[in-house]
């Protein structure tokens, strides 16, 4: 499954392709409306959101409900492109007004120089994580393929600032879809009052704030993903997916670095049988990978993302223009998008997992796909079956 998308932060639209989908997958814009109101909540969003009610259109690839097997277009419209549309014209006309105070932490000054532009709009248009609706869009798609084979993508927040959920262990389905029940999408709730408190101290201020959050898959059949070539190993993908997301500047499966100061006797998920459960583990320290394939267990992964460049005190940056000392610009922006960022996460997660089970049972139909995979998995059915806990 390939994804491609396009636009502007204040252009017409932000736009997916998704290539690859297989024919007769049910689909419809509730399944992407779901997903595009979850990336929009959360506690210390900015303005924009209370400009923008993202829906998405189907261009292609979707008829009746049913995909076609050609690419499926989605359409985001920006509301907000109203108030920018001579800004943001492609027109030929008057000189546009230039922001050349680059913002530290954002891709401004970056791109003004291999772009050999004076102006930082250039950049940050499409630099900015208003592209990442189209992704969630785009990971709806790949969510209704993986959920036709038995696979669920859940997310949480685990920390935001200093304030951290501790729980880790014996997490369940159930658990993490009490995610959306909460502000923060934090399953502690004394925890995600400490969060919202930081984001509102923060906001009083003039600063931002970043954390941590958890992306679980659930029902991973083994094998996916292979130790053969290093472009294939499964958490290289989902661990470059992750750090896609703008502000995520790391990534981890499992224990992730934590395994770096463990014994291999503590480190290692030793491998169990019995009549009920089949093979499993009874520790999850490797997340569900191991040598770039999937065990069998669920899928653990970590992100971290930085708190956001835009700060209503801007840092000191250079102004381009003259090379003077200046403050940065200020642009509308969040205060903390780290429960948006838990949902894009989930979103990049199931778009790579989803291309994942193509290459492991083909198909270019849904029920072609359905089949090959319920044969592989009556195959293994002697040794394995679903997992229902993290």
């Amino acid at each position: 499954m390939r994804v491609l998308t396009a636009g502007e932060s204040h252009g017409p639209a932000i736009i997916a392709i998704v290539d690859s989908v297989p024919a007769g997958l049910p689909l419809t814009t509730a399944d992407i409306d779901r997903d595009l109101a979850r990336r929009q909540a959360g506690h210390g969003r900015g303005g924009r959101m209370k400009i923008e009610k993202d829906s998405a259109r189907f261009l292609s690839g979707v008829r009746h409900g049913l995909t076609m097997g050609s690419p499926v277009t989605l359409y985001i419209e920006n509301r907000d492109h109203a108030n920018w549309e001579s800004a943001m014209s492609p027109e030929a006309g008057a000189e546009p007004e230039k922001e050349t105070k680059p913002r530290p932490g954002h891709g401004d000054l970056a791109g003004m120089l291999k772009y050999s532009t004076g102006d930082a709009r250039n950049i940050l248009e499409r630099a900015s994580a208003r592209e990442t609706a189209a992704r969630v869009a785009a990971g709806a798609v790949g969510r209704r393929l993986l959920e036709e084979i038995g696979v669920t993508v859940r997310s949480r927040v685990v920390s935001v600032g200093s304030a951290r959920d501790k729980s880790r262990r014996g997490l369940k389905e159930t658990d993490f879809l009490r995610a959306d029940e909460d502000e923060m999408r934090c399953l502690d709730p004394d925890v995600s009052a400490a969060m919202m408190s930081q984001v509102d101290e923060a906001s009083e201020q003039g600063d931002t704030l970043g954390g941590t959050f958890e992306v679980a898959v659930f029902g991973v059949p083994p094998g996916l993903g292979s130790h053969a070539q290093a472009d294939r190993r499964l958490d290289a993908i989902l661990c470059a997916a992750l750090v896609s997301i703008p502000g995520v500047k790391g990534s981890e499966v499992g224990d992730g670095f934590s395994l770096g100061g463990m014994r291999g006797s503590k480190a290692h998920d030793e491998i169990f049988y019995d009549e009920k459960r089949l093979l499993h583990r009874r520790t999850n320290h490797a997340g569900g990978i191991e040598a770039g394939m999937s065990n069998g267990e669920t899928i653990i992964l970590r992100a971290a993302m930085k708190p956001i460049p835009t700060l209503g005190k801007p840092l000191a940056t250079v102004d381009l223009a003259d090379l003077s000392a200046a403050r940065a610009f200020k642009e509308r922006a969040d205060v903390c998008a780290v429960p948006a960022a838990s949902v894009v996460g989930e979103a990049v997660v199931a778009l790579a997992l989803a291309s994942a089970a193509q290459e492991k049972f083909g198909g270019d139909s849904l029920a072609e796909m359905r089949r090959n995979a319920g044969g592989y998995l009556e195959q293994i059915s002697a040794w394995w079956s679903p997992r229902g806990d993290a």
